[in-house]
């Protein structure tokens, strides 16, 4: 039997449905979807076997223009995922059509991709028209010599079947580079504050733009079965502290409930999730962070 094995980039700007994509590949919740943007920091693999080859999807964080130390580590880690990977998906929106953002993607994609077969994916063609999608079908294979172009939908499954085909075919002859149970590399510890993260951001919306990071500090394994979980979120202010607490107490115990609930279906056990709030006003300027969060600490503003 020959099998096929290799890393697949998924780039974009933020929101463009990349970590939908992923976990629609994987079959599974493995990176953190949210309609803010730019909640995927760290470049999540998820992998998913197709025939005899074996898909490890690196979950790149939305390219932008970087303003902040955290910037530049995130745009760093997506370019870093795209350069070490075998084959490139470029996944825009449908709706939106040639961004500002996508265009400087495409500039800089030629330098990146080199002998990589880079395929476009345009994501969400529910909201548009047939015509529309010609007409930027063309625009974008004009601009990019794309190996191969796909109209999905990764929020409903439109066309990602396809996708994952000719991915699996493009890839190269090598053995499998993960168990084949195996879904993602990322720790689980991770994941964990993730999922965490994700509740945060699905309950505060607007009031913390990204101001906060969740760590998972301790993992104990029980007689039971059962997990205990001890997780901080930190934050920069005093006044933040207040608003991820909520009153009473309510906001933060509503989202460990939910964390709680959607870590005990991923792992299909009981979890006892408990949560702090501390405040870390620099955390944005501390090395150890970034590592936590699978960026790299770069001197410098």
């Amino acid at each position: 039997m020959t099998t096929r094995a290799g890393f697949i980039a998924l780039i974009g700007e933020p929101n463009a449905g990349k970590s939908t994509l992923l976990n629609r590949m994987v079959g599974a919740k493995v990176s953190i979807v949210t309609h803010k943007v730019q909640t995927t920091r760290a470049r999540i693999r998820g992998v998913a076997m197709e025939g005899d080859s074996q898909l490890v999807f690196v979950d790149t964080p939305g390219l932008f223009q970087p303003r902040r130390r955290l910037d530049r580590a995130m745009v760093a880690a997506a370019w870093g995922g795209a350069a070490d990977a075998d084959v490139i998906v470029l996944l825009i929106e449908a709706h939106r059509g040639v961004t500002e953002g996508v265009e400087r993607i495409i500039e800089n994609l030629g330098e990146v991709a080199q002998d990589r077969r880079v395929a476009l994916a345009i994501n969400k063609i529910d909201r548009v028209q047939s015509d529309v999608l010609l007409g930027l079908t063309k625009d974008l294979n004009d601009r990019f010599p794309f190996a191969e172009t796909f109209m999905i939908s990764a929020e409903k499954g439109y066309g990602t079947d396809d996708l994952r085909s000719w991915l699996a075919a493009e890839l190269p002859e090598s053995p499998w580079l993960y168990p084949e149970d195996q879904i993602a590399d990322l720790p689980l510890r991770m994941i964990a504050a993730e999922m965490t993260r994700e509740k945060l951001t699905l309950r505060l919306h607007q009031e913390l733009p990204y101001q906060l990071t969740v760590e998972t500090e301790k993992w104990e394994e029980r007689k039971d079965g059962s997990a205990r979980i001890d997780q901080v979120v930190y934050v920069v202010r005093d006044g933040h502290k207040g608003i991820v607490l909520g009153k009473r107490g309510e906001t933060i115990k509503a989202v460990g409930q939910a964390a709680r609930a959607e870590l005990e279906e991923f792992l299909d056990r009981k979890i006892h999730l408990f949560l702090q709030v501390k405040v870390r006003p620099n955390w944005l300027e501390e090395s150890e962070r970034y590592s936590e969060m699978g960026l790299e600490f770069k001197d410098g503003n």
